[in-house]
C-alpha cells in the first residue's frame, strides 16, 4: 500500500504540498540566519512529497519551542491552513480518507516542524 499510495498521493497533489515546503524553504534561506530553517524545510517537503509508510516523531526542547513561534508567525500559517482545506476535501469521499489524514499529518507538522524527526 506504500508504494502505490505514495504514487496516487504525488499524481493527485502530494506535488503541489511538496512545492509550498519546497517555496518556504527557498524563502527561508534567502537569508543566512533562516539556512538552518530552509534546510528544514526541504526535509519536510520529501516527506510531503511521498508521506506513506513514514511517521513523524515528535521531540525537542527550548530552542525548539523558540524557533516553533518564529515558524508559525512567519511561514506555518499559510501551510498549516493549505493541508487543512485539503484534508477537509479528501475526507468528503470514502476514498479520499487516507490522503485527508495525510494532509492532517501535514498540517501538525506544519505547525510544529522544529523538534520533529521522521522516521
Amino acid at each position: 500500500m506504500g508504494c502505490l499510495g505514495n504514487l496516487l498521493w504525488f499524481l493527485c497533489g502530494g506535488f503541489i504540498s511538496g512545492l509550498s515546503w519546497c517555496l518556504a524553504g527557498l524563502l527561508w534561506c534567502v537569508t543566512i540566519i533562516g539556512i538552518p530553517v530552509g534546510t528544514q524545510c526541504f526535509k519536510f517537503a520529501s516527506l510531503s512529497f511521498f508521506p506513506f509508510g513514514k511517521e513523524v516523531v515528535y521531540g525537542g526542547g527550548a530552542g525548539s519551542l523558540l524557533l516553533n513561534v518564529i515558524w508559525i508567525i512567519v511561514s506555518g500559517l499559510p501551510l498549516a491552513v493549505e493541508h487543512l482545506i485539503f484534508g477537509c476535501v479528501l475526507c468528503i469521499t470514502v476514498i479520499g480518507i487516507p490522503f485527508g489524514l495525510q494532509h492532517f499529518k501535514l498540517a501538525k507538522l506544519a505547525l510544529m516542524p522544529f523538534g520533529a524527526d521522521v522516521v
